[in-house]
């Protein structure tokens, strides 16, 4: 069986919200849980872009990037990730730039097509529809805007230019791996909410990969949804908030954080039951020894290099404590 040793953990936040809680109360939670995976070793703690949710307040991406980055002192923070199509590449580069000026070394920007929202919202935010067709073009125009000068083009990103910010692609199907592999950049598959084509997409991203000047191998890490506990029935308890949320999902209702229950029977029915079963397919839920058994064949099954964990939890406490476990499994592995 495959061992984690040198294998980077890290973690993807949408700063939660519980339905009676404040913005700025929820906003204090994710600082407070950045600190605490920042004292504890994690690699990364990445912000992902959301618009139009009510239960999920990392609408201002960046803004929230610049804010942990300054309350944190040695872990990476970035975008998991900034929806591209919402977003002229120029003001992206600026935003990014700036926020590797205030922070140097420790900001990523992962980049998604997806529109982070619904129909509606993305033509609030001034989306044109075709634009996630153009994707490739666009990330293109930001590699170069964040790269160094070549004289050759009236637009500059200034701050942004020559910051070379580390670029990453996000996805959840085939074509996010082959643009990735195309491009020579390190890759993130959402396993959190799409377990469907993980295996596919992860070797689709290997078999192509092209070396670049910023990756002379594949690189990938996967998001799972992990639930670290105790023992395998407190985590499996504290699993139900997830599955409430992902159900609210499905019902187009807000995704508040819910306390969790002793049983999920009379919340669902049993189709509803294995839409969210299937939702949460790659889900890690248990005590550390649990918890360190599946990470490991997880990475040997599917060859990753790091992990990205989305750790929904009711409690503040329990989501550091969820922390304080995967740490644990990250000492254990580094001193055997």
């Amino acid at each position: 069986m495959s061992d984690l040793t040198n294998t980077p953990f890290s973690l993807l936040e949408l700063s939660p919200m519980k339905e009676h809680e404040t913005v700025s109360q929820t906003l204090a939670n994710s600082v407070t849980y950045a600190q605490t995976a920042d004292r504890l070793g994690f690699n990364r703690f990445w912000m992902a872009e959301h618009h139009n949710m009510r239960g999920i307040v990392c609408a201002a991406t960046s803004v929230l990037i610049g804010h942990i980055a300054g309350k944190t002192q040695n872990i990476r923070v970035g975008a998991g990730g900034v929806m591209l199509p919402n977003h002229p590449p120029l003001v992206v580069a600026e935003q990014f730039g700036t926020l590797e000026s205030l922070y140097p070394g420790r900001i990523d920007l992962g980049l998604g097509r997806a529109p982070g929202s619904d129909p509606i919202t993305s033509r609030a935010l001034r989306r044109d529809e075709q634009r996630a067709e153009h994707f490739n073009d666009e990330v293109t125009e930001l590699q170069g805007l964040l790269g160094p000068y070549k004289g050759d083009s009236p637009v500059r990103a200034i701050p942004g230019e020559d910051t070379n910010v580390p670029i990453w692609l996000l996805g959840s199907s085939l074509y996010s791996a082959q643009l990735a592999a195309k491009k020579g950049l390190p890759y993130a598959f959402a396993g959190h909410f799409a377990p469907r084509f993980v295996e596919d997409a992860i070797a689709l991203y290997r078999r192509e990969f092209q070396p670049s000047e910023v990756l002379d191998k594949p690189y990938v890490m996967l998001g799972l949804p992990v639930v670290a506990a105790d023992t395998d029935e407190q985590a499996r308890f504290l699993s139900t908030t997830a599955k409430q949320r992902i159900l609210a999902l499905m019902r187009g209702k807000p995704l508040w954080l819910k306390e969790p229950v002793k049983s999920m029977d009379g919340l669902w029915t049993a189709q509803e039951k294995m839409q969210v079963e299937n939702f949460l397919g790659l889900s890690v839920v248990g005590d550390q020894a649990s918890v360190k058994h599946k990470l490991s064949m997880i990475k040997q099954t599917l060859q990753v290099d790091e992990f990205i964990f989305t750790n929904d939890l009711y409690d503040l406490s329990d989501r550091q404590h969820a922390l304080e476990i995967l740490a644990d499994i990250m000492n254990i592995q580094s001193n055997e």
